[in-house]
């Protein structure tokens, strides 16, 4: 009983990571699409405060579920499978750590603009722009983490 529900929650907080990365990227992609200062001041500030609230705490919920479920199954920690699901999820941690600093840039950038009526300033499309370029890599990880969680290749 106790494996399936650490089982349960390493699953539960997964799909609260992944969904939350998805989710807040195509809205603020979107929103920042639409070039409406207003929009994407109010877009940036809910995706900072769910990467917080949802991305913050399942990074943390990830490998501490992940490694008693490792305990609990009995697997040897140093399978493929296990070195490649750790190091791909370093690289979505590391891609994650900046793009948090992004978004509160991004956020108050954007804030600034809506407030003082303006446009958005070059620093913006500059952050923006890097926020982007760490995206990518960190949903590659994470997809490569699913297929190695679920399939659990020798």
């Amino acid at each position: 009983m106790e494996y399936l529900i650490v089982k349960w929650l390493h699953v539960l907080s997964s799909t609260l990571l992944f969904g939350t990365g998805i989710g807040s990227a195509w809205y603020l992609l979107f929103a920042v699409i639409s070039r409406k200062v207003a929009v994407i001041a109010v877009v940036t500030r809910i995706v900072v405060m769910a990467d917080w609230l949802f991305t913050g705490t399942t990074m943390i919920a990830q490998p501490a579920t992940g490694f008693y479920l490792i305990h609990l199954a009995g697997y040897p920690m140093h399978s493929r499978w296990i070195t490649w699901s750790l190091a791909l999820y370093l690289l979505a941690l590391l891609c994650w750590l900046p793009v948090v600093w992004l978004q509160m840039r991004l956020r108050d950038l954007s804030a600034a603009a809506a407030h003082n009526n303006q446009p958005l300033p070059p620093a913006f499309w500059r952050y923006f722009k890097a926020w982007i370029v760490l995206g990518i890599p960190a949903f590659f990880a994470f997809l490569g983490v699913f297929y190695l969680m679920v399939a659990k290749p020798a």
